[in-house]
C-alpha cells in the first residue's frame, strides 16, 4: 500500500536511507541527517511511502527543489529509496505511479534525478517511469576521496 509520508515515519525512512548510504551507490551522503534538516530540504508535497500489511515501510519517494528562482518552480529533484529486503519487487515502480500524477497536480512539469552510473537498477526503474538520460556529469563530486560521475535524468510531464 502507498500512503503519504508523515513525520512519524522518519525512523524507518532513515533506516532505508542508511541502507542506501551503505551501498555506496545511492548518495554522496555519508551519514543521515536529523529529521529537521531532512524535512527542511524536501518539499512538503509529494512525500510517499510504500508499506506492507504490518505498516513496515519498504520504500519512499520525495521531491526537493532544484532552485529558489521562481522560473524553476515547476522543476523538482526526485529521490526514491527501497529497503534491501524489498528491492526488485516493484516497490519503486509503485512509488512512481503515486508520485508522478501527484507531482503534476502540484504543478511540476519536470522531475529530474542524479544517479550513479553503477546503480543499474535505479537507472532501469527511472527509465521505466518515463525518465530519459540527459547526460553524464563527470567528476561531479567526491566520495571518500574518489571523484564520482552521475547520470542526469529527467521526466517531462505530458501536461505541458
Amino acid at each position: 500500500m502507498i500512503r503519504k509520508m508523515t513525520a512519524k515515519d522518519w525512523p524507518q525512512v532513515k533506516r532505508i536511507f542508511e541502507e542506501g548510504i551503505a551501498s555506496g551507490h545511492a548518495t554522496f551522503e555519508t551519514k543521515s541527517p536529523s529529521y529537521e534538516d531532512w524535512d527542511a530540504s524536501h518539499l512538503a508535497a509529494c512525500r510517499f511511502v510504500y508499506v506492507d500489511d504490518r505498516e513496515q515501510i519498504l520504500g519512499w519517494i520525495v521531491l526537493s527543489p532544484v532552485s529558489d528562482r521562481c522560473v524553476y518552480g515547476g522543476v523538482a529533484e526526485e529521490t526514491v529509496y527501497v529497503s534491501e529486503r524489498a528491492r526488485g519487487k516493484g516497490v519503486a515502480s509503485a512509488l512512481f505511479e503515486a508520485l508522478i500524477p501527484a507531482s503534476e497536480a502540484e504543478g511540476f512539469w519536470t522531475l529530474q534525478a542524479g544517479i550513479f552510473p553503477e546503480n543499474k537498477a535505479s537507472l532501469k526503474v527511472h527509465e521505466k517511469a518515463g525518465f530519459r538520460v540527459i547526460g553524464r556529469r563527470e567528476k561531479i563530486g567526491q566520495m571518500n576521496g574518489t571523484w564520482r560521475d552521475t547520470m542526469l535524468l529527467e521526466r517531462r510531464s505530458s501536461n505541458i
